[in-house]
């Protein structure tokens, strides 16, 4: 009996050994290239922990801000920086647990970052702002258009999520979902299994892009070090998202805002017509635009496309 204890006491602490080497080794393997890290970031100094952006060209304000997906970082928007330049000051921000912003050990939640934008907004930038902001990101930023009106000018939505699936609250399972991802060495572990090269991969191929040759290399990489910088910090965002943490009813401050709002859609992006009709259907004064041949990320796919739309919308 005794000798079977301690063998199975051996197995279980080799075990844990082995998934906190495999933790390290696959975090350090993911963040080796350092190609976040430049000379053109900053950080603002927010009361839960250092928030990475870049600044940009001059003229009307333009605040960038990413998904809310594994991998998610200002690096989205890339290909569109620099043709922005010319006719606005662009910031791009790292949301608080992507990228190379700090990644505290909390629960995230859309409030969280709807506080986000507004202290950024009243700190950093100092001026009405407009918007572009991508998919799950869309609720909080319209949160904070109904909160604080005074701080955001006008808004592009690119393929906003559904209002069904924005509507679903944390359940018992989801949860604990999160609370197990929480926890320390096998949660981690769990986290390094479900976010990983082929997974992002995948999802670039099958969700991000209409057409997969166009997904480069580099994509992958830079995803999967945002990812992974800041260690097992990374996994804490990540498990409110999957524990439906960060999602919020905003059908009332939908209808109640007044925002010159454009919803810019993939063409190949599922169902999203109708779910862009859905947020109409709530707010008749959006305006919308497809984009032939991209899906959820046309930043990345098509940027010329997305230059012209965001010129036309915004003033050129």
């Amino acid at each position: 009996m005794k000798k079977g204890l301690a063998t199975a006491v051996i197995l279980s602490v080799s075990s844990v050994a082995a998934m906190h080497t495999i933790n390290r080794v696959h975090s350090s393997a993911c963040t080796a290239k350092n190609l976040l890290n430049n000379s053109e970031n900053r950080y603002y100094e927010w009361r839960f922990g250092k928030i990475r952006y870049q600044k940009k060209g001059s003229g009307s304000p333009l605040l960038l801000v990413h998904d809310l997906t594994a991998g998610s970082s200002n690096y989205e928007y890339h290909r569109l920086i620099n043709n922005l330049t010319g006719n606005h000051e662009i910031y791009s921000i790292d949301l608080l647990g992507y990228g190379l912003s700090d990644k505290p050990s909390m629960t995230y939640t859309n409030s969280l970052y709807e506080q986000l934008i507004n202290d950024f907004i009243t700190n950093v930038i100092k001026r009405k702002t407009s918007v572009v902001v991508t998919g799950e990101s869309v609720s909080f930023v319209i949160l904070a258009c109904h909160n604080n009106p005074e701080l955001i000018n006008r808004l592009i939505c690119i393929n906003p999520q559904s209002l069904y699936l924005q509507n679903q609250i944390p359940s018992k399972q989801t949860a604990l979902m999160k609370y197990f991802l929480e926890i320390p060495i096998l949660g981690t572990f769990t986290y390094h299994v479900l976010v990983n090269r082929w997974m992002l991969e995948k999802i670039f191929r099958k969700q991000y892009f209409c057409r997969p040759d166009e997904v480069r290399e580099k994509y992958i990489s830079n995803y999967l070090e945002a990812a992974y910088a800041g260690g097992y910090g990374s996994k804490f965002a990540f498990a409110s998202y999957v524990g439906k943490y960060m999602n919020l009813n905003i059908l009332r401050e939908l209808k109640d805002i007044d925002n010159s709002i454009l919803m810019i859609g993939g063409e190949q992006e599922e169902d999203i017509q109708n779910t862009i009709d859905n947020y109409k259907y709530y707010n008749a004064a959006i305006e919308e635009v497809y984009i032939p041949g991209a899906k959820h990320l046309p930043q990345l796919e098509t940027p010329d496309e997305m230059l012209e739309q965001i010129n036309i919308f915004l003033g050129k």
